[in-house]
């Protein structure tokens, strides 16, 4: 065959002709040796080997590719079908290997948010309820000032709709009645009256909300919430109560001379104007009844016995500190101010005094508000219901007999010890549960000792290993991570995770009952 140029018989370049082409044996491909892969001293991911020139690069193990088949020019190793700009390089930082970016180390370079309520500690007393994590010495002020801002906006915003009601109910012209009274009604001025208090009852939530950052319910008692089974065991002694300083109150009765200057014994005054006021006293009365448990005996035992004054030095401080780590300051102090609030005189400044001190002494002893609640709302009910059946709904504050003290005082004192007696029969929590160790942190669960409300060597646990982790720099990250990654997995413990747990009976001195 004659020989004919390729340029000029494009058949021509096909040599052998495809009719006389032997079929080509495919060669087997001889096994390449593999070399170890280096290991980096730190343990980490080393910088990828050269290959030699003609041995097949390897492919990523997540998005493998057919063996041979070349890579589009520029086009980086990433997500399989992800449009890649042309001629940009897959930058890796050195030690990583091909894939999805890693995140970087928990808990390094990240500012976790904390929440914004915090727990209390475990196994404490009712007085140091406050005392959490987060407590700074000026959060009991703030919180006081922010109760006695909230009582004067809800008493002016009362105050305004009370006369535009008065103004109303006179077709359009404000009316005021004699003395003290507001509304020319009796019922109407007693209401406004129990109003004017009952509106304290959710400025000492709030507070405890906003200032102290903890639940609004611990400050009803150590469980977190107003525990309703045993209110109403505390009912029940309280009806007692009402019936025993009945008998108490007649008795003392007989041994003071009438110096009143009615004209006649007092009698009854018919349904028709017994019942209005009833309504309004039983309505209002819970409410101002516990509004004041929670000011007084709430707020100010829990705010007092917050200031432990542990970090004192010196003589004087650690004496004041011992006295301030009971619960008597604040229980004094309420049951002082408790007196102040009221208009009587000599022997009837003592009555009150004691009664906010017998209450202040069963909230601690119980670990709750709920004993004295009690004993407050049917106390006040039996003081408000008896005179409105004789007609009389202005309660007289004044001096007192001793006598009356002694028929108040002693009931209140048999009521106190029938509710710690009950109270020790059921087994009744009065400290914090230890289920509140698995909401702090890690490093906030060292060193916490059962309270007895005695004086201790308490410490305040504070997440000093979440600040200092936020405080760190990128260098520090990159250091850490690698000093991480060299470690074996259980090798790098901190104190945290090798703390034992703390058990049920280590925490709390009692074990929960029926009314926990």
């Amino acid at each position: 065959m004659p020989y004919q140029d390729p340029q000029q018989d494009p058949q021509a370049a096909q040599w052998p002709p495809p009719s006389y082409a032997e079929p080509q044996q495919p060669q087997p491909q001889q096994p390449q040796p593999q070399q170890p892969p280096y290991q980096h001293p730190n343990g980490q991911q080393p910088h990828p080997q050269p290959q030699s020139y003609g041995q097949p690069q390897p492919q990523p193990q997540a998005y493998p590719q057919p063996y041979g088949q070349p890579q589009p020019y520029g086009q980086p190793y990433g997500a399989y079908g992800e449009p890649q700009p042309y001629g940009q390089a897959h930058q890796q930082p050195y030690g990583q290997p091909y894939g999805p970016p890693q995140a970087p180390f928990p808990g390094y370079g990240q500012r976790v948010k904390q929440p914004w309520l915090v727990p209390p500690r475990p196994g404490v007393r009712y007085h140091h309820v406050a005392r959490t994590a987060v407590h700074r010495w000026w959060r009991p002020i703030v919180g006081t000032l922010l109760i006695l801002a909230y009582t004067i906006a809800a008493m002016i915003v009362l105050l305004i709709g009370a006369l535009i009601i008065n103004t109303m109910i006179n077709g359009g012209t404000y009316e005021a009645g004699s003395g003290d009274s507001f509304f020319k009604n009796d019922t109407a001025d007693l209401g406004f009256q129990l109003a004017m208090l009952a509106v304290l009852l959710p400025s000492v939530p709030l507070a405890a909300w906003a200032v102290q950052r903890r639940r609004p319910g611990t400050v009803s008692s150590v469980a977190g919430h107003l525990r309703w089974k045993w209110f109403a065991a505390c009912v029940g002694l309280a009806i007692l109560f009402c019936a025993v300083s009945f008998g108490f109150s007649l008795l003392a009765s007989g041994l003071v001379p009438d110096t009143s200057s009615s004209d006649g014994p007092e009698t009854w005054v018919g349904w028709s104007r017994f019942i209005p006021p009833a309504l309004v006293i039983i309505l209002l009365v819970p409410f101002q009844s516990a509004a004041e448990e929670y000011v007084f005996r709430g707020w100010i035992i829990q705010a007092i016995g917050s200031w432990t004054l542990e970090t004192r030095k010196g003589k004087v401080g650690r004496a004041f500190s011992l006295v301030f780590r009971t619960p008597w300051p604040g229980i004094l102090v309420g049951a002082g101010l408790f007196m102040a609030g009221h208009g009587y005189t000599g022997w009837g400044m003592l009555d009150v005094f004691l009664f906010g001190a017998i209450a202040g002494w069963l909230a601690f002893k119980t670990g709750g508000l709920e004993s004295g609640i009690a004993i407050h709302v049917f106390n006040n009910l039996m003081a408000f219901l008896l005179p409105a059946a004789v007609g009389k709904l202005d309660i007289e504050q004044g001096a007192v007999p001793w006598q009356y003290v002694v028929a108040d005082v002693a009931p209140m004192v048999l009521y106190a010890l029938a509710v710690v007696w009950l109270a020790k029969r059921l087994r009744l929590p009065t400290t914090t549960p230890a289920a509140a160790l698995a909401t702090q942190p890690a490093s906030a669960a060292h060193n916490v000792p059962v309270d007895d409300g005695m004086p201790v060597d308490d410490v305040v646990p504070v997440a000093h290993e979440t600040a200092a982790r936020q405080e760190m720099t990128g260098a520090q990250e990159m250091a850490a991570a690698q000093e991480m990654a060299a470690a074996p997995n259980d090798s790098y413990r901190t104190a945290a995770d090798s703390t034992p747990p703390v058990s049920e009976s280590a925490s709390t001195p009692h074990e929960p009952g029926p009314y926990g």
